[in-house]
């Protein structure tokens, strides 16, 4: 990748910051007018912009770290320790003046700054998923294919990274070949199953696992993947002393027609050709402390965001962790099942 492409004018916008940091591929972005480096832009900065109440079309300034870790020209080989002492993805190496020379990757040493976790991960595969008919005719939604392994195990081997070796699967429909497949796997982590006798919705199961989790664990459904540090959602958790976090990704959408606001006699009060939207959405997976199963209502179908809501109208704390709009794969509906075996192939 050329340096160039990691650079961005400090007059740019929070949001093309987050376009950039997506195109690139890396979490982290060079504010170097002449070259310089004056300031860095990571994923990490704009998050904590997002969560302290700043806006997307303010300056990229505004969430830009002015005191960025760098290493000189001369001192490249201590680039190894200061990465894993500072966890941080990447760091510019410098010449004398200041000017950015390269850029060294944790990659590129094989160093894993990644967080680690190692918590339980309870994962909701009892649904029909009707939307995936015809699919799921045939196969239950967690066994449905994207390249060569199923749904359910990519979500598992992206935890497995972090240190995850506990898994629960609620089951239902098709159980019986959810566990056929994953008792006939060589791992070395535990799955165990909780069987779900009626739809309970995607909170209502977890109320089969009373007694089983102490403490924090990951809960998500069987049909989103998330490119994030886990150990880095845990650690946010944690701080905020959050009964729930619910992990939401940025969508962007230009709608692609001009949008008529009437006036109170029926005239048009504005026209917006090609307006865009920006907004934050629940991707499905959460973080979330053992009370929440202690406190259910046992044999009560209800939806998981329904618990979350009643939790926050209740006083609790309920946090959002923000990640960006290329960290979520959904494969709820066909065309994003097609999008995301995509994406996967091309990794």
């Amino acid at each position: 990748m050329q340096l160039d492409e990691l650079l961005i004018d400090e007059d740019k916008t929070v949001l093309e910051a987050m376009r950039r940091l997506d195109e690139t591929g890396h979490r982290i972005l060079f504010i170097a007018p002449q070259g310089k480096l004056k300031a860095v832009v990571t994923d990490s900065d704009v998050r904590r912009h997002i969560l302290r109440g700043g806006q997307l079309d303010e300056a990229v300034s505004k969430a830009a770290n002015y005191s960025p870790k760098w290493v000189a020209a001369d001192q490249r080989g201590t680039a190894r320790s200061m990465l894993l002492r500072y966890s941080i993805d990447a760091l510019p190496v410098l010449d004398k003046r200041g000017k950015i020379l390269d850029v060294i990757f944790e990659g590129d040493l094989d160093v894993d700054t990644h967080k680690n976790a190692g918590l339980p991960v309870v994962m909701m595969a009892g649904g029909l998923g009707t939307r995936l008919y015809p699919y799921t005719k045939i196969l239950p939604k967690p066994l449905i294919p994207i390249g060569e392994l199923p749904i359910a195990e990519h979500i598992i081997n992206r935890f497995r990274r972090f240190g995850c070796q506990t898994f629960y699967m609620v089951v239902n429909y098709k159980k019986s070949m959810i566990k056929s497949y994953f008792n006939d796997l060589e791992r070395d982590y535990e799955v165990a199953y909780v069987d779900e006798d009626k739809p309970l919705g995607t909170g209502g199961g977890l109320s089969l696992l009373k007694g089983q989790i102490k403490g924090s664990f990951f809960l998500t459904n069987c049909d989103v993947l998330i490119d994030a540090d886990y150990g880095d959602i845990y650690e946010f958790h944690k701080k905020n002393g959050n009964l729930i976090t619910v992990v939401c990704a940025f969508k962007h959408i230009t709608i692609p027609y001009g949008v008529i606001e009437l006036g109170q006699a029926g005239e048009i009060k504005n026209v917006t050709e090609k307006p865009q939207m920006n907004f934050l959405t629940n991707t499905g997976m959460y973080l979330v402390d053992s009370r929440v199963i202690d406190e259910l209502e046992e044999d009560t179908c209800i939806g998981f965001p329904d618990i979350m809501e009643r939790y926050r109208l209740a006083g609790e704390k309920v946090g959002v962790y923000p990640v960006s709009e290329s960290s979520w794969m959904d494969m709820g509906q066909m065309e994003e099942l097609e999008q995301m075996r995509r994406r996967l192939e091309n990794q």
